[in-house]
């Protein structure tokens, strides 16, 4: 991948993650921000974004979303990669969404 493609490809992430965000922030704006892991003041911004904007936004070359699972245990739990191998799927992705829920009201 040379460095044009790699930057198409982040603007087209960027489209993808404004427009799921406005839509997620308009439906349930409470919703959004625990799955987003946004602040309130960046919802509301990203609510009222015009589509022109929304396009201007995503045309940087930076990438506007990130990774907010920055713990191992986490990670371990939801690729089951743990030491402690567990059958049931659903345990170890609900821990995982227990965890992170935490790490949302830590934030706020």
């Amino acid at each position: 991948m040379n460095k044009e493609q790699l930057l198409a490809e982040i603007r087209e992430a960027n489209m993808t993650y404004l427009m799921l965000a406005q839509n997620l922030i308009r439906q349930d704006k409470a919703e959004a921000l625990f799955r987003l892991g946004m602040s309130e003041e960046a919802a509301d911004m990203i609510s009222t974004l015009s589509p022109a904007q929304i396009m201007r936004i995503a045309s940087t070359n930076m990438l506007l979303c990130r990774f907010r699972v920055d713990d191992d245990m986490v990670w371990n739990l939801l690729t089951n990669h743990s030491a402690t191998k567990v059958d049931n799927d659903a345990t170890t992705k609900l821990h995982a969404s227990i965890l992170m829920a935490g790490r949302f009201a830590e934030a706020v």
